[in-house]
């Protein structure tokens, strides 16, 4: 589930300004690190959006190449990298939302009841992105937020809500209106909610999405959902 699975960072400030920040942090880091306590994955960044990056990596990878039956235990290792990162740039909504998407998608290769508890630590996550920057990845905070509220079960198992999950994806898609993931998602809430015709129009709006650097394996693999998505409904 930035990714949406997501939008890459769009950093700020002047080319020297973010040098010098960058060499700070990466001498800070690598002070912490020479400790043993840092995630071998944040030593090697040298700022949130280098240790973001690897994050969608590594979960691209376990989501779009790599078998079923390793996912959930690659998931709980990567959740945890992620969680290092998130402690490292506290008050970052990146990291969150990328903590976020990964737990979700442990949450979901795990399955069953045991997944809930998963899945309201991602809401958690993303709750907490929101508050910091909303627009941050652009949006994709609300959108990977408004796809656990309706995969995940209403009460009293969970707490799906599919009216809050068309509310958020709104709001996705008025801050990322081309994007592949905004699209696809809201194209697939409206096919469970009998939309078709609707859900077909979102889901041809992520297949004329723009390629996104470095995220070939995502756009590739969500390409592949939206075009299967698409015949089932046209079956139906």
């Amino acid at each position: 589930m930035i990714s949406s699975h997501h939008a890459g960072y769009r950093s700020s400030g002047t080319a020297a300004g973010t040098s010098r920040r960058r060499m700070l942090i990466a001498l800070a880091m690598a002070a912490v690190a020479g400790t043993g306590l840092l995630h071998p994955l944040v030593a090697r960044a040298a700022s949130v959006d280098d240790a973001v990056v690897e994050l969608q990596h590594e979960w691209e990878v376990i989501k779009y190449q790599t078998a079923n039956a390793e996912r959930e235990k690659r998931y709980e290792a990567l959740a945890a990298k992620a969680h290092q990162v998130s402690e490292t740039y506290p008050g970052r909504s990146e990291a969150l939302i990328w903590e976020g998407i990964i737990t979700a998608s442990w949450a979901g290769a795990k399955g069953g009841l045991g997944a809930i508890s998963l899945a309201k630590k991602a809401r958690a996550m993303y709750e907490s992105a929101i508050k910091i920057d909303g627009n941050a990845l652009d949006g994709s905070a609300y959108t990977s937020l408004a796809v656990l509220y309706y995969k995940v079960p209403g009460w009293p198992l969970g707490f799906g809500n599919k009216d809050k999950a068309r509310e958020l994806l709104q709001k996705g898609l008025a801050l990322n209106p081309k994007g592949i993931d905004s699209n696809f998602f809201y194209g697939e809430l409206l096919s469970e909610t009998d939309q078709a015709d609707e859900a077909i129009a979102y889901l041809e709006r992520a297949l004329q999405a723009a390629p996104r650097p470095g995220r070939q394996i995502s756009d590739a693999g969500r390409r592949d959902e939206v075009r299967a998505l698409m015949a089932k409904i046209k079956v139906h």
